[in-house]
């Protein structure tokens, strides 16, 4: 006997199909991810992070772009109100908040994050994704920058311990220089880019600077004044590579893992790179402490924490927030803690997170309370142009430094 093919059938059928069809593409969600290609995380590293959550979660895939970190907020913005067509998850500086929150460019998360949570994280991994009420993402990569030295070098000249103030560090130079132990003591990044604001940022917090003076930006108080007259005075007296004036970390990391330099000021990232002996001479060498303030036991740092936001126009939230959660979890920041540190309080004291990087964990439980954040305004990009212009200029002995920093103050004042 043939079965009939009624109208109720066909229904069914049909509410089959749509059924698996919609099924299959639940299956197939994929989000898109903006991310770096230099300092903290590898490039292999995240892919590692993305491939092991899509095993986790097979109805998502994750799509991965990296760019320059110059790029990163160009691209952020240009994607802004792209639809289907853009980004869901964003890596962010702690610079740009105040930005994209003006501009509505992050989705508030703040009820996605439990109180739980918040209170396991430091302080400062926090203050990178808040802005006034509203958090725009979860804390990812929690960094400063520290000072590295050269052991051999320094006992060669006859030093019996790292330096512990500022001016240690160029008393230490001068005489690693005059016994010709190295011809330039010191590297830093000093492009015209944000990585000199972030060097320039570490020594107004030594000298116990700020950027604000009755809630208004201000570059001529004595501790930003101090700050960019010992960048000058490192430069004169021959201690400071020349070359900083045109490099960025990269730079004075290959500098001072070719043996080049006895200090450098760099982010978590250089450690295990720089006793790589596969990548470095001065493997087995390398000393790492907090960077110094003005006064022995005293520690300065820069904010250059970085954050991982949803997109305003991601049409995927849920599985946007399931992929930064996996990423920012404890888990999985202490598995790869090696190049980065994680943002959880509890994993400086877990043996394998530890384990090969004591040194660089002794400082950055100092370091990561003490991070100075650069200034917070909406219009980040074009104060900090300015800022690293007059700083170069200043660095290439084509201004004073009281005229440079005047002039940086009046265009913030403009900026306001």
């Amino acid at each position: 006997m043939k079965s009939r093919f009624t109208p109720r059938r066909a229904a069914c059928l049909l509410a089959f199909i749509t059924a698996t069809a919609s099924a299959q593409v639940a299956a197939n969600t994929t989000i898109s991810a903006l991310f770096m290609t230099q300092a903290a995380y590898s490039e292999n590293d995240i892919r590692a992070m993305a491939s092991d959550f899509e095993k986790l979660h097979p109805d998502i895939s994750i799509n991965l772009e990296f760019v320059p970190y110059e790029a990163l907020h160009d691209k952020i913005v240009a994607a802004r109100g792209a639809g289907g067509s853009g980004y869901d998850v964003v890596l962010f500086d702690a610079i740009w908040p105040a930005e994209f929150s003006k501009f509505d460019l992050l989705q508030d998360v703040s009820t996605r994050i439990n109180a739980e949570d918040k209170d396991k994280i430091f302080a400062g991994a926090m203050n990178t994704v808040v802005y006034k009420g509203k958090t725009l993402g979860m804390p990812w990569i929690l960094d400063t920058k520290y000072l590295y030295y050269n052991k051999a070098m320094l006992a060669k000249a006859g030093i019996s311990a790292p330096p512990q103030t500022w001016q240690q560090v160029m008393e230490q130079s001068e005489l690693l220089k005059q016994k010709g132990v190295v011809k330039y003591p010191l590297v830093w990044s000093w492009s015209q880019a944000e990585a000199l604001v972030c060097d320039y940022t570490t020594l107004v917090s030594a000298f116990g600077g700020a950027f604000y003076q009755n809630g208004k930006l201000n570059f001529t108080n004595p501790g930003a004044m101090q700050a960019i007259n010992y960048m000058k005075t490192s430069l004169d007296k021959g201690v400071t590579n020349p070359n900083s004036r045109e490099y960025l970390e990269e730079d004075v990391r290959k500098a001072f893992s070719n043996g080049d330099a006895a200090f450098a000021l760099n982010w978590t990232y250089m450690y295990n790179m720089a006793n790589d002996p596969q990548q470095s001479k001065v493997a087995g060498e390398v000393g790492i402490v907090p960077a110094p303030g003005d006064a022995p036991g005293k520690a300065s740092a820069v904010n250059g924490s970085m954050g991982l936001g949803i997109a305003k126009a991601s049409q995927h939230p849920d599985q946007a927030w399931q992929f930064i959660s996996y990423i920012t979890s404890q888990p999985v920041q202490d598995k790869y803690a090696r190049l980065s540190l994680p943002i959880w309080k509890s994993s400086y004291d877990d043996p394998a997170v530890q384990k090969g990087q004591e040194a660089l964990i002794a400082a950055a439980k100092k370091s990561l309370n003490v991070m100075l954040s650069r200034p917070e305004t909406a219009d980040y990009s074009r104060l900090s142009n300015s800022l690293q212009q007059q700083l170069q200029q200043i660095l290439q002995g084509q201004e004073t430094a009281e005229a440079g920093m005047q002039a940086a103050t009046k265009t913030a004042e403009r900026l306001r």
